[in-house]
């Protein structure tokens, strides 16, 4: 008989059993290899939030956890592209649409690479949670490395675009980024997966609304949990929407 070590998933990029359902539950689920054919038969497979996942981890809370929604702590993180809305008046849609999925596609790869989920996108946008259901002690940490990873490998991308008529509107990237106590849970009456909700989510979606092209704005309680990542960080205190006392956040231009 193996021991809990030895089926336990390495925290790499192709984990053979999911990393949710084992650090949620204990249960290796496998999503690689011959041993997952006949849970696909099943449709379990790995999910799009993160391929490190299955299926299994987006409808936990109602079949798994008899429960609607949990407790937990995470950290969350917005990116947006900044000037799209400028450019979207002056493409056609093709090029367009090409630009957002090549940005989608350099988040999901760098939000992955640090055992994050893409937990939603919205057009030119998107949301992740960092610390569910894979576990990382350091998920604050985990969370600024993938934002300095998306202002990378999406700067390098969308340099190679011939992106002309902008003027003084540049195309780059806005990341916000918070951690706190969330709510995670399928909230929705006719939609199976899950997300997270509270102030926590918000309060990052409003950094990420003021951050600049190529700015990674992240507040002081992340900051505080990743010290050695956000130390010599400026900082700016924002007057945010929905919130009564101004906020400092940490910057991190990479420009």
């Amino acid at each position: 008989m193996r021991d809990a070590s030895s089926i336990q998933p390495a925290a790499s990029h192709d984990a053979r059993i999911c990393r949710g359902c084992w650090d949620q539950m204990h249960v290796p689920i496998p999503i690689r290899g011959p041993l997952a054919l006949p849970f696909r038969a099943f449709g379990i497979t790995r999910s799009k939030m993160n391929p490190n996942i299955c299926t299994i981890c987006e409808r936990s809370f109602r079949y798994v956890k008899k429960q609607s929604h949990v407790a937990a702590s995470a950290t969350i993180l917005f990116a947006d592209i900044r000037g799209f809305t400028h450019l979207s008046e002056r493409i056609e849609r093709v090029r367009l649409s090409e630009i957002v999925s090549l940005f989608q596609g350099r988040c999901a790869e760098a939000i992955w690479a640090h055992d994050g989920i893409v937990n939603k996108t919205m057009g030119d946008g998107l949301m992740a949670i960092f610390n569910f259901p894979i576990l990382r002690k350091d998920h604050a940490e985990a969370a600024i490395r993938a934002a300095l990873d998306i202002q990378r490998h999406c700067a390098d991308a969308l340099g190679r675009h011939d992106l002309v008529g902008l003027g003084d509107q540049p195309l780059g990237v806005g990341v916000g980024i918070h951690t706190g106590e969330v709510e995670i849970g399928e909230f929705s009456t006719f939609r199976s997966d899950f997300t997270a909700i509270g102030g926590t989510v918000n309060l990052a979606a409003r950094l990420e609304s003021q951050a600049e092209a190529g700015e990674i704005l992240i507040s002081s309680e992340t900051a505080l949990e990743a010290a050695t990542l956000t130390a010599g960080a400026g900082t700016r205190l924002l007057a945010l929407k929905g919130i009564d006392q101004p906020v400092e956040a940490r910057v991190i231009a990479t420009h």
